[in-house]
């Protein structure tokens, strides 16, 4: 890792971040299996020097917000708390589309009072398409923007970035004034190189959900791939600490958030900062 630091909506960030997804219960639903230990982690992330979180309302639901604020609040002055809007949950977890103006500023200000703040250092729209949630409408884009910069103007947000979105749709967003992206991608799962590339060239923070792959048979886990599981053993560290070293290495403006309920991967996957592949090596991963 070349740098440890990027500028996100005008914060110095470390490079490794945490995501919160993982805190809530099975399915992101409902309270963690063990509240002591997502205490414990979110205390852990702020030892580990680590200032960028990223959450939603939507994890829980409420249940990620409610277990940061409980265990960090009075927040770190150099925290970061990055957040979510887009997406709801019905009675039975069910993920539903809340993609309308008013339902974006209405998840804002849900967040704001979960965690217990006035203001957020940014928000991502969650987009949804209508191929993902067959049957549901899907708002213009235009006017999504549109209401995420009158959040900022009214002082809600310092600034707002985009994900699940194409290439096509990260150019009209910077040019509203986005400034992150969060996209899938990881080693295995390269499909969006040229949204990072338009990162690069428009100075937003690339932010790679699923950065180890997934349980969706379209997403592989890193984790398995006989590449990584080689070279892991060959350098004396985890096959995660690989697939995070990896993505690092691949642009200086790409920011992780990987998620953990356990301290120790916390620990683990923190540490892959320190892991520093040589070219023949991500060359090789890359094949």
């Amino acid at each position: 890792m070349t740098t440890t630091t990027f500028t996100l909506a005008g914060h110095t960030v470390s490079r490794i971040g945490f995501g919160a997804m993982q805190l809530p219960g099975p399915g992101v639903f409902g309270p963690p299996r063990d509240h002591d230990q997502a205490i414990a982690v979110l205390r852990r992330v702020i030892e580990l020097g680590i200032n960028h979180i990223d959450t939603s309302q939507f994890y829980g639901p409420n249940v990620s917000n409610e277990l940061i604020r409980e265990a960090l609040a009075p927040y770190p002055a150099d925290l970061v708390l990055v957040s979510k809007v887009g997406a709801r949950r019905d009675g039975s977890g069910n993920w539903l589309p809340a993609q309308t103006p008013k339902e974006l500023k209405d998840g804002v200000h849900e967040n704001l009072k979960t965690l217990g703040v006035e203001s957020l250092p940014a928000v991502n729209l969650r987009v949804m398409s209508a191929e993902e949630h067959p049957g549901h409408v899907e708002e213009p884009f235009e006017d999504q923007l549109t209401a995420m910069r009158e959040l900022v103007d009214e002082g809600s947000l310092e600034a707002f970035g985009v994900s699940t979105v194409t290439e096509a749709q990260v150019r009209l967003a910077a040019d509203a004034g986005a400034v992150c992206v969060q996209n899938a991608f990881n080693l295995l799962h390269r499909d969006d190189e040229p949204v990072l590339r338009l990162c690069e060239e428009r100075g937003l923070a690339y932010v790679p959900y699923f950065p180890l792959g997934s349980a969706f048979p379209n997403m592989p886990k890193v984790t398995e791939d006989p590449r990584v599981i080689g070279l892991a053993q060959q350098r004396d560290v985890t096959p995660s600490q690989i697939g995070l070293a990896w993505l690092l290495a691949q642009s200086d403006n790409l920011l992780l958030i990987p998620g953990t309920s356990s301290v120790g991967h916390l620990e683990e996957n923190t540490a892959a900062g320190q892991v520093e592949l040589t070219e023949e090596e991500l060359a090789s991963l890359s094949e």
